[in-house]
């Protein structure tokens, strides 16, 4: 009987979600990408994005090489340098996946499994899988944020179906 869900089948799903990210950063205007926010205390949809990105890299590299370093404390993302405009981001989104597909090519069906103390946050251990299934629902959570933003600005977001 074939899987449900493979290991190749869960990052191509992923892949599917980073597109629609990439095209919700494009919708944005330049200015309001980290400089609009709704209501205080919400956070720019750019500063909500460099969580996304540096959870990525830093779990990819931890469940990859077993080095847990922690790049940027959440409440520092908005002030990492190099990342106020929607190119940088945008950059920093395809550098991080880069090297996110260079060390997937290496990780196995068994370290996914793998369960281990969580490194960053206090949480109760998990599988390495349940990590990264934490680093996608980070994203789709702060991607619909985007969307509301973007349709508080009267801008029609991407079609949720368009991958």
């Amino acid at each position: 009987m074939p899987e449900l869900v493979t290991r190749d089948r869960f990052f191509e799903a992923w892949e599917a979600n980073r597109r629609l990210t990439l095209k919700t950063i494009e919708a944005f205007p330049e200015d309001k990408l980290f400089g609009y926010t709704p209501v205080e205390p919400l956070r720019s949809f750019g500063s909500m994005l460099l969580e996304v990105a540096y959870l990525e890299l830093d779990y990819m590299r931890g469940i990859a090489t077993g080095e847990w370093v922690l790049t940027s404390p959440s409440k520092a993302f908005a002030q990492r340098p190099g990342a106020e405009s929607r190119a940088k981001l945008l950059d920093l989104f395809h550098e991080v996946r880069g090297r996110t597909r260079d060390w997937w090519a290496g990780v196995t069906v068994e370290r996914l499994l793998t369960t281990e103390p969580d490194p960053f946050f206090g949480a109760p251990p998990d599988m390495m899988i349940q990590r990264l299934e934490y680093a996608v629902e980070n994203e789709i959570h702060h991607r619909a944020q985007g969307y509301v933003y973007l349709r508080l600005l009267g801008i029609e977001p991407p079609a949720f179906y368009d991958r």
